[in-house]
């Protein structure tokens, strides 16, 4: 009886200590999961790879200075149930960081974004060359993506290429993003950027979405200057409606191949898809990636009688009604210098 009671009172300080030490193990990982590692600035990048487990991905986390313990980390991990749910990516911490504050960002996903902007009135090599410069995609690939048939076919686009719909905007996105889900990205942006009220706008002038664009694309390359856009498309309009021909040096320009720079006589004269010297109407396809405010001008022109316009070489331009004012213009801010 005796020796009964011995190991009852054994096994219940057992339960005892085993009690004390569990509790005091949950309030030395709680207090861990809230206490704070100050990252200094810039701060850490932390790259998680598919594949990785919770062990390597704790060790890591340590070797970096962001957690202070990976045993402990494991276990607010595991006590949470969250160990198969840290997403792989590249993640940064700057400042004072908790490990809860660790795992919630891992556990969303929150990973590094790089942030890119896009010009406005980029052509589609430009645009492959700046994305390339930025660490993204190979900026040959990316061109032969905007070229390939069904590639542009998948975005309901019936065009030679994707030039034109690569939308200029400021972009953020993950390291090891593709070539393709950044120009899915820009095709997105540029529909959502396109509302349907355009859509009948075009219907009403007798343009389609394509013709916009191009007649957009041209506009972006004639002005910088934004309050001139609807003037310089009002001009384009007038010559359309008249049949008369665009006569815009940047179509040439687009449509000559290894271009130096310097455009000629023989490139006026030379006949291309884009030679809108040579041809009427609009040119083959756009020559450039317009903006917001290029697309909207294109549809809404001011009513103008003008029929040509001349740079003034300080950003803006004169604008005649005539061939012979045109010409007077020609002479006085071109030909002068």
């Amino acid at each position: 009886m005796q020796r009964l009671r011995l190991i009852l009172y054994c096994i219940g300080t057992a339960l005892i200590i085993g009690s004390i030490a569990g509790i005091a193990l949950v309030f030395h990982i709680s207090s861990f999961s809230k206490s704070s590692v100050f990252v200094t600035p810039p701060g850490k990048h932390f790259q998680i790879r598919m594949g990785q487990n919770l062990k390597t991905v704790s060790t890591n986390l340590q070797d970096k200075g962001i957690i202070t313990n990976s045993f402990l980390f494991q276990m607010v991990v595991r006590f949470k149930g969250l160990d198969k749910k840290i997403q792989a990516g590249e993640y940064t911490f700057i400042g004072n960081v908790t490990p809860e504050q660790v795992i919630k960002k891992l556990v969303q996903g929150k990973v590094t974004l790089y942030k890119i902007t896009i010009p406005e009135g980029y052509n589609i090599k430009e645009t492959a060359q700046l994305i390339e410069e930025k660490g993204f995609c190979n900026a040959g690939k990316f061109v032969a993506l905007c070229h390939e048939k069904e590639y542009i076919e998948s975005f309901g686009l019936s065009a030679d290429s994707l030039e034109g719909y690569l939308f200029p905007e400021t972009y953020f996105f993950p390291k090891g993003t593709t070539c393709t889900q950044i120009i899915s990205a820009m095709i997105s942006r540029f529909n959502k950027s396109f509302p349907q009220e355009w859509d009948d706008r075009a219907k009403s002038l007798g343009l389609s979405r394509h013709d916009v664009v191009i007649l957009a694309s041209i506009i972006e390359k004639e002005t910088g200057s934004a309050p001139e856009r609807p003037l310089i498309s009002s001009v384009f309009h007038n010559r359309l409606k008249k049949g008369m021909r665009l006569e815009s040096d940047p179509t040439v320009i687009y449509g000559i191949k290894n271009f130096d720079g310097n455009i000629t006589r023989k490139h006026l004269r030379t006949p291309t898809p884009y030679n809108t010297y040579t041809m009427r109407g609009l040119p083959k396809g756009p020559i450039a990636n317009p903006g917001k405010l290029s697309l909207k001008a294109a549809l809404y022109p001011v009513t103008s009688p003008y029929l040509f316009f001349v740079s003034k070489k300080n950003g803006t331009h004169y604008f005649s009604k005539t061939v012979q004012e045109h010409n007077r213009a020609v002479k006085k801010y071109l030909l002068s210098r």
